[in-house]
């Protein structure tokens, strides 16, 4: 299958004077439409790698290559640009703007832009939110929603743009087994979908074990990379 992700000898320093290693040579291919995880203990490295891979930390060395375009050499504004186009991203934390309602959260990616909000835009909010169980509670100010209806609404503006690459970041760490389960399996139904590729850290081994693929980080290395029968 076509590699969507590469990562090149990624290594990440923090500190000037005293100097302390997160990640250490790094190598690391994605493909396209698959849905991976990333599994490690708390300071193994696994979220400054998803930071990396989704250019909102730089590497200290190395390449970070998304969808064929290396992003070594980009400026700040070229960044921002490619993330707005290639990446969505899905944090444990929501981030959702609370006086703002679920469909106005959704479109946020859009108003960001500053350009006039159109009839297929607005389509285009009202139908994820459809997508996602949540057309009845559309209007609702994101503090009157439930954590897994909120985090529902981060999934639903994390697709706005149609990115081709989701990056998730603990999703379901707030929430409870049920609705866990049920952000889960929406994220696998769109993988399966639309062909969106997931990479998805999560401390839960029992989400691991449904992903196509389990990378371990520990200490900063790759330690597990495991082909796995999730999709099955």
């Amino acid at each position: 299958m076509d590699k969507i992700i590469s990562l090149k000898n990624i290594n990440k320093i923090y500190g000037t004077y005293i100097k302390t290693q997160v990640l250490f040579d790094i190598n690391l291919d994605i493909e396209k439409s698959s849905f991976s995880s990333i599994i490690g203990q708390s300071g193994s490295g696994k979220s400054t790698l998803l930071n990396i891979t989704g250019t909102l930390d730089k590497p200290t060395s190395g390449d970070i290559i998304i969808d064929e375009i290396n992003t070594k050499n980009m400026n700040k504004n070229q960044l921002s640009e490619l993330r707005n186009q290639k990446l969505g991203f899905i944090f444990q934390f929501h981030y959702l703007l609370p006086e703002f309602t679920a469909y106005e959260n959704v479109l946020m990616p859009y108003l960001i832009k500053n350009k006039p909000l159109t009839d297929k835009q607005k389509e285009r909010a009202y139908y994820l939110l459809d997508m996602v169980g949540l057309s009845k509670v559309k209007n609702n100010p994101a503090s009157r929603m439930s954590g897994g209806q909120q985090q529902r609404t981060a999934i639903a503006r994390a697709l706005f743009n149609n990115p081709p690459i989701i990056l998730a970041d603990e999703p379901t760490g707030n929430l409870d087994s049920d609705s866990s389960k049920t952000v889960f399996d929406m994220m696998r139904d769109i993988n399966k979908e639309y062909g969106t590729t997931f990479l998805v850290i999560t401390h839960d081994r029992r989400i691991a074990d449904k992903t196509d693929r389990i990378i371990e980080i520990k200490d900063g290395k790759i330690n597990l990379d495991l082909k796995n029968g999730g999709a099955e």
